[in-house]
Parts: structure tokens; sequence; C-alpha cells
């Protein structure tokens, strides 16, 4: 069984395309169980999202920046990431991929991770389907209050 803050975490990734808020619930997860580890798993995961929080926004240095992070991270974190129902190597070719994307100037682009426990997808599937969103749906681009969340929230 995965951690609900972890499903909730995939759930906006792949449905809500809310990035924003998958940093802020897999962050209370990481606090509540490995805070002071920057080498974490939920690290990682956290700052893939955040990634892809600059990039649609356009802050590509940003992004860039965390997406080399993520990249310098993985290796340390294949085991971890296949107990967690994703494919390791695939996510570590998606990183760069966007690193490169990124780096040539090239617009947003929404994408999945690749998970590969059925039962985990099924549930991630389900929970987007509860919050009436559709898994694997591209990011609500003219959507002013997603793409900056940061701002408007208080």
């Amino acid at each position: 069984m995965y951690p609900a803050l972890y499903l909730e975490y995939l759930a906006h990734f792949h449905g809500t395309r809310d990035y924003f808020e998958c940093h802020e619930v897999l962050e209370e997860h990481w606090k509540n169980t490995t805070p002071r580890s920057r080498q974490s798993v939920w690290v990682l995961l956290i700052q893939t999202a955040v990634a892809m929080y600059h990039d649609r926004r356009g802050n590509q240095n940003g992004a860039a920046t965390l997406l080399k992070r993520c990249i310098n991270n993985l290796p340390s974190q294949r085991e971890s990431l296949l107990h967690l129902g994703l494919d390791p190597v695939h996510l570590e070719k998606q990183l760069a991929a966007e690193l490169s994307r990124v780096r040539s100037g090239q617009p947003y682009v929404s994408w999945n991770f690749c998970i590969v426990d059925p039962q985990l997808l099924q549930d991630v599937q389900y929970l987007c389907q509860k919050w009436g969103v559709v898994f694997g749906s591209p990011s609500r681009m003219s959507d002013d209050n997603l793409i900056h969340k940061h701002k408007r929230r208080r």
C-alpha cells in the first residue's frame, strides 16, 4: 500500500496538473518521514513537480536548475522509485528529454510518469475520476489560477 499523500501527488501530477499542490502534499509527507534527508526519493518527486511548475510558467532557468538536480539525484533513488511503482529508467530518460526541451526554449508540454504497478495506476485513475478530472489530460494553459498559483494563494 502506498501513502495517501503520494497517491494525491500522482493524481495532481497526472490529473489536475496542479504542480504547486503536488509540492504541498508531498512536502507534508516528506517532513513526516525523512525531513532532514535532501536525498530522499520524496525530494526528487517534489523537485520534479516544481520543475514542471516553473517550466509551465516560462521560468526555464528555474526549471533547468531543478531538472539537473533531479537527474543527479535519480541514480541513488532507482530502487525507491521501483518500490513506489514507477519506472526509474523511463523517468531518467523523461527528465533528460525535459531538460533538453527546456534548454532549447521549446514550450511546456504535459507528461506522465511511467507507473508500472497496475494497482497504483488504477488507484490514481480512480482518484482523478473522484476529483472530476481526466488522468493524463494536458494542463489547462488558460487557467491563470493554476499556472500562477503561488501568486494567487493567500
